[in-house]
């Protein structure tokens, strides 16, 4: 495909990729959003609908990360080769630890919904469920590989004069800031993984929301130049 092709394939999967995250997080957040494992086990059964419909929606995330992955390398590696390969598999990683991922959510509608009929006991299903909600870390490592990839690519975009310097300037310093901030929330800092939700976690997120959201329609209506290096051969 051509530059101008992959631009705005890329947009459009921007916007599709936040849309779906944004989506499959409501959802989730209906049935998790309780205290004590037996209150979060009861919302999963109550809303065993809107659990499944959200784990449709993150594989197709995990889908959409893998098209950016594609379409970013193809815009940038003309800048570098070597670090565009390497946003591209940074970004695969990321669809491909949110498609596994997914089956936390499945586990624990399972129990919530088998638990005292055919499936394990409320006493198993309890301790299985608690173990399963602290997995809440898969979402954290796979958003250090999204945050590594996209300050790779905002870097590539900058260095190369592809977008506005102004917004690829943007991207790379709310992707760096994300790649500073998760692992000290891996290691308990700022409420640890399981405070995804707090105010600290989307103020480190809101910049580079605002920044894909500005990239998106860049790349549709503008698509990219051809990096400045490659202007000047």
């Amino acid at each position: 495909m051509t530059r101008t092709t992959n631009a705005r394939v890329a947009g459009f999967t921007f916007l599709a990729y936040i849309a779906l995250g944004i989506a499959a997080m409501v959802l989730s957040g209906r049935a998790g959003n309780a205290e004590g494992i037996a209150a979060q086990l009861a919302g999963f059964d109550q809303h065993a609908s809107a659990v499944r419909v959200a784990a449709v929606l993150n594989l197709i995330t995990g889908f959409a990360a893998l098209v950016l992955a594609v379409t970013l390398y193809a815009i940038t590696r003309d800048q570098d080769p070597d670090l565009a390969m390497l946003g591209l598999t940074c970004r695969v990683a990321e669809g491909v630890i949110g498609g596994i991922a997914i089956q936390r959510s499945l586990g624990l509608l399972w129990l919530a919904t088998a638990a005292g009929s055919n499936g394990a006991g409320i006493d198993t299903a309890h301790g299985l469920g608690a173990f399963l909600m602290e997995q809440r870390w898969s979402f954290v490592i796979g958003a250090m590989f999204f945050a590594v990839g996209s300050t790779l690519f905002c870097w590539l975009l900058l260095r190369g004069r592809m977008i506005p310097v102004a917004l690829a300037s943007l991207g790379v310093i709310a992707s760096a800031l994300l790649v500073v901030f998760l692992p000290l929330q891996i290691a308990g800092f700022f409420g640890g993984p399981r405070n995804w939700s707090s105010p600290v976690t989307w103020a480190v997120w809101l910049p580079l929301l605002v920044f894909e959201l500005t990239l998106a329609v860049w790349l549709i209506t503008k698509g990219v130049a051809a990096p400045a290096a490659r202007q000047s051969a």
